[in-house]
């Protein structure tokens, strides 16, 4: 059941979070079903503008509407992640979406308002909602690029009034984390001093925490063992995901290790069985993989086994 990121918000605030996974190709979003109801969670599927680009948005649409089929318990939304203004409207005026990023966060405050008013606008003629960003996360994911001398942490005393002027649902904040595997190196962590400070200027508001993936060392080393090269690789500490949905954060977005399964599984499967060339052989395995990474990702969330009860607000 598709439903807007409005109603899991309601239902996860102070609480949980929900997690957001990005999805590309028939085999993750098999496992991304698979996992969440196996956890008994509620869930958004993200499409990215690369996603759309690479699967065919028609195409992507499709597979999402015969999991609903397939997967008739599950309870999720589907999401535009990092949108700019074009591919915003060209998805809320599919039909399909119930939700929608717009990203203008690389523009000036004044300037970032007005491009995300205008979405907001233009969803909620819709029913859509729409999630914004304020300050920038470094590193790269996909058409995303911003260096670590231009990633700035949002300003806790500018999130009311950009909430306010431009009407958005929720807002993804800057606090520390990075988008892609190098996230950290040393000790840093997220900034809890920040997210509680915007949590006080916004109570009760929908916050959104962007570059969350943990990178777990254990996947790292075995894509490395099997051939791989992806060194000083760190992430988010996954257990800090509770303490960050206390205050406010409410969804939880995670790319990079959803790639990483993908990647050690058929790095390991081609290394061990060199002559195996059933592409099926690999993509049963990583549905089988990725839904019990899923699982153990909503019990950090704290999202597992909340899904009877988030069932009982859209029936």
């Amino acid at each position: 059941m598709i439903v807007t990121t409005e109603i899991l918000f309601k239902a996860a605030y102070g609480n949980y979070a929900i997690g957001a996974y990005n999805i590309n190709n028939l085999e993750q979003i098999m496992g991304l079903f698979r996992g969440n109801l196996d956890s008994q969670a509620p869930f958004i599927i993200q499409i990215s503008k690369g996603a759309r680009k690479y699967a065919n948005k028609v195409m992507l649409e499709g597979l999402i509407r015969s999991a609903d089929e397939i997967f008739p318990d599950a309870v999720f939304a589907v999401h535009l992640d990092h949108g700019d203004e074009e591919t915003c409207y060209d998805c809320i005026n599919s039909g399909f979406y119930s939700s929608v990023m717009i990203d203008a966060s690389h523009e000036e405050f004044d300037k970032n308002i007005e491009i995300t008013k205008r979405v907001v606008d233009a969803a909620h003629a819709k029913g859509i909602v729409v999630e914004a960003e304020l300050g920038q996360l470094g590193g790269v994911e996909e058409h995303v690029k911003v260096d670590e001398a231009n990633a700035k942490l949002t300003d806790p005393n500018r999130a009311k009034e950009f909430v306010e002027r431009t009407g958005c649902d929720s807002l993804a904040v800057a606090i520390g984390t990075s988008h892609g595997a190098f996230k950290f190196s040393g000790s840093q962590s997220l900034h809890f001093d920040v997210l509680s400070e915007i949590q006080k200027n916004l109570p009760g508001f929908p916050l959104v925490m962007h570059g969350s993936s943990s990178v777990p060392q254990e996947e790292v080393e075995r894509i490395n063992k099997a051939g791989g090269k992806i060194l000083g690789a760190k992430g988010v500490d996954a257990t800090q995901f509770k303490k960050a949905s206390t205050l406010g954060v409410t969804k939880v977005n995670i790319d990079t290790d959803g790639r990483l399964v993908w990647t050690r599984v058929h790095r390991e499967v081609f290394a061990e069985r060199p002559e195996v060339f059933d592409l099926r052989v690999p993509g049963k395995i990583f549905i089988a993989e990725y839904a019990k990474f899923i699982a153990a990702k909503n019990e950090y969330l704290g999202s597992a086994g909340q899904l009877a009860d988030v069932r009982k607000l859209v029936s």
